[in-house]
């Protein structure tokens, strides 16, 4: 049962989500492709709502909504069935839809800290420090897991399929 929030509290949120959404529309569009981007970030961010007394005070709220959206993502991306899809001059290649799915089928097979690590720090682009604060880690030990989440993307992809990359560039 949620509570309701003040005027103020109310404003602030807006603000937020104006401020916010967009980047959480970008993270799961590389995800999910066009479709289904708004909605992930959308949950997200109800989610964020109906918790906002105890997100509003978290010190990388930007981070903790956008892990969220990433995780909203990687869910329908489960759930997405390949489908035909009517020609439309501004939609993705075939190759760059097969790409983001192998990319998806790719971070699933990492372990979970490995996984956010990656999306916070290469799709959602945080510093490695607020990834660390989002995740509630150390700076090293996310450069650890960002370490072992892309040796195991390398591992599952192929080392062609990161042109040598160690950085993280490639997402």
């Amino acid at each position: 049962m949620m509570l309701a929030m003040t005027r103020d509290a109310e404003a602030e949120y807006d603000e937020w989500f104006r401020a916010c959404f967009p980047r959480a529309v970008t993270m799961a569009r590389r995800v999910l492709g066009p479709e289904g981007a708004e909605d992930a970030a959308l949950e997200a961010f109800a989610i964020a709502f109906a918790r906002w007394t105890r997100v509003r005070d978290l010190p990388h709220r930007d981070g903790w909504v956008l892990k969220v959206a990433f995780h909203e993502a990687l869910r329908q991306a489960r759930r997405q069935q390949p489908r035909a899809r009517p020609a439309d001059p501004y939609a993705s290649s075939e190759d760059e839809v097969v790409l983001r799915r192998t990319l998806v089928q790719a971070l699933l097979r990492l372990p979970r800290r490995q996984r956010e690590a990656v999306a916070l720090r290469y799709l959602v682009d945080l510093p490695e420090r607020e990834v660390a604060s989002v995740l509630g880690l150390s700076t090293g030990t996310v450069k650890t897991h960002l370490h072992r989440g892309l040796a195991g993307l390398r591992t599952v992809l192929g080392p062609e399929a990161l042109g040598g990359d160690t950085d993280g560039s490639f997402l």
